[in-house]
Formats: structure tokens, sequence, C-alpha cells
């Protein structure tokens, strides 16, 4: 039998670069190998949405849009919608009674959007318990492995360590999920931290040709670089570390040209961009194509609904035996 893979999407808005190149290259690069369950966290996405979550059943049809858009195949993968799958919750409830408050207090994550996030109120049980939430979303099927960026690292951390101490307290029965990292593990937004939504730095795979222009020309460059002819330091430059991604074959000579001063910073991401661009035009042409069969996509949500339920039954049935609840 196949080994089975593993992740989730926060709905709270379209797909942008940093989801891309943190997981989704790995889910289609193996999807063909593993067991694969791929979902969107409509609960996850509540934990920083509840005061306006009227968007969220939107956001995560385009998710749906834009993984199948992406490559993404409905016949290899059980797509599905995590509020879907009672169970799930049903396993949090289990998990978060023998989880030590002080390993989700600890977590770097949860310490970091906090700080991140000033504008909303994180202070929820909800926000603070999201690592036990996705630890139930893994263990529910009992994943081997799943797609991460480097950012959730931690997180996957604590679902192996919950899973540990419920083999202890009940008997062995959790596997502990192993992390497949992607050669681009963190991705960095327009404005030098990690890219995402909420942070308002994010390049989405939908945007059109100018608007990823002018947000490539928004980016952070070496801060001690004053005029074009100036050294340049590549290893602290955002830009340069898009060059990686889109453009690793002539990677040295972008390097020398930056650090001997033989190119500006605005050259230099005029180069970048087009490159981005052209590397999305087809997807894009896809994502038009789905979006005209908006019923095609319910239809895959229902499918993926029937099949993971029926695996996350059994899954709650053993887990209640396990724990003597049953």
């Amino acid at each position: 039998m196949k080994k089975i893979m593993l992740t989730g999407f926060r709905p709270t808005g379209k797909l942008h670069l940093g989801h891309l190149h943190g997981n989704i290259k790995n889910m289609i690069k193996y999807q063909d190998d593993y067991e694969n369950y791929f979902f969107l966290v409509d609960w996850h996405a509540l934990s920083t949405e509840y005061q306006n979550p009227k968007d969220i059943k939107s956001n995560l049809i385009e998710c749906v849009v834009d993984l199948i858009a992406l490559g993404i195949d409905p016949d290899k993968t059980n797509i599905y919608r995590q509020s879907d799958i009672i169970e799930i919750a049903e396993l949090f409830l289990y998990l978060s009674m023998i989880t030590p408050l002080s390993w989700l207090e600890r977590c770097p994550t949860y310490k970091e959007q906090i700080k991140q996030m000033k504008s909303r109120d994180l202070s929820t049980l909800g926000f603070l318990s999201y690592p036990v939430l996705m630890a139930a979303d893994i263990l529910i099927v009992n994943a081997d492995i799943v797609p991460v960026g480097e950012d959730q690292l931690p997180h996957l951390e604590m679902t192996r360590e919950i899973a540990r101490r419920f083999n202890n307290l009940y008997g062995k029965y959790f596997k502990e999920p192993a992390e497949l990292l992607s050669e681009a593990t963190r991705v960095v937004g327009i404005d030098g931290r990690k890219m995402s939504k909420s942070y308002n730095n994010a390049i989405f795979l939908s945007d059109d040709e100018m608007t990823i222009k002018k947000k490539i020309r928004q980016m952070i460059t070496d801060p001690e670089r004053i005029h074009p002819t100036d050294p340049g330091h590549p290893e602290v430059c955002n830009v340069f570390s898009f060059y990686k991604i889109y453009d690793r074959e002539n990677i040295q000579e972008i390097e020398a040209r930056c650090k001997k001063g033989f190119i500006g910073c605005t050259a230099c991401k005029d180069q970048l961009w087009p490159l981005i661009f052209k590397s999305l035009e087809e997807f894009q042409e896809k994502r038009r194509q789905l979006l005209r069969n908006i019923d095609y996509i319910y239809e895959i949500l229902e499918k993926g609904k029937k099949t993971v339920r029926t695996v996350a039954r059994a899954e709650i049935n053993e887990v209640r035996k396990k724990m003597g609840i049953d």
C-alpha cells in the first residue's frame, strides 16, 4: 500500500507564490507516489478571521480552482473541506485533553503572528490551540508525510509530540509524520517578511502582468546600495532570493553582476518580473477555464467528503477504543 501524504491550505484568499514554492510543487511532484489528502482548512481560517468570516467560503472555492489549475489531479487526490469532516473536531477534542498548555505557548509561529497581526484580537483559545487542530487534521488519516514550508515545522513537530504522548498513554497507534520540505523553504513577500495575505505582501498566482510588475518594483533590496553602480550584497536582497527560484541556471552570473555593480536594483527587478509572469501564464489560462465551470469544483469537494469521512470514521472509532471510551 502507498504511504499517505497530507497537506492543507488556509482559505483566506487566493494562493500566492509562497504556497506554490512552499509545498504545492512537492504535492504535484509526488502525487503519483502517495495516497493523497489535500484539504482546505476553513476552521483554521476562523482562528484569525472569526470577526469577518463571510469570505471564507468563496476563498475556499478559489483555492480549489487554483490547486487544480496548477496540476493537482482530483482523480489521484482526495480534495476536501476541513469542516466537512466532523471527526476532525472530535479528534481535536480528545487531543486537547492530553496537550500541555506550555507546548502551545512556546510555539514560535504563535508568538510571531501575535506580534505581526496586532490589528486583530488573537487572544482566543482557537488561535492558541491551532497546532492541536493541525495535529487532528493530520492524525485523522494517520498521515506518513506532510509537505510543509519552513514556518510550519514547529507545528509539525508538535503533531509528532502529541502523537507520541497519545501512544504512550493509550498504546501505540498514531504514526509520527515526517516533513517534506521544498527547495524554497521560505518565500519572502515584497516587504521581506514571510509571504502572507495577512501581511499584505503577497504576489498571487492569479495576479496579472502589470500587478506583478508593480509588486516586484516595490520589493526591498540591498539597503546599503544607494547608486546603481554601487557593489551589491545579493545575500540580503529579496529580489535575489527570487532569482534563485526563477533563474537558477544563471544564478552565478546574476550574483556576480550585482556584486560588481554592473546592474542597478530597478533594472534587476525589471528582468525578474517577466520570468515570474511567464511561469504563471499556463496556470492562469487553466484557471479561467475552471472558473467557467464551478459546479465541477463542488463535485470534487463532495467526492472528497464522502471518501475522507469513511476513513475518518474508522480512525475515530479506533481512537475511542484505545482511550477506553467506546
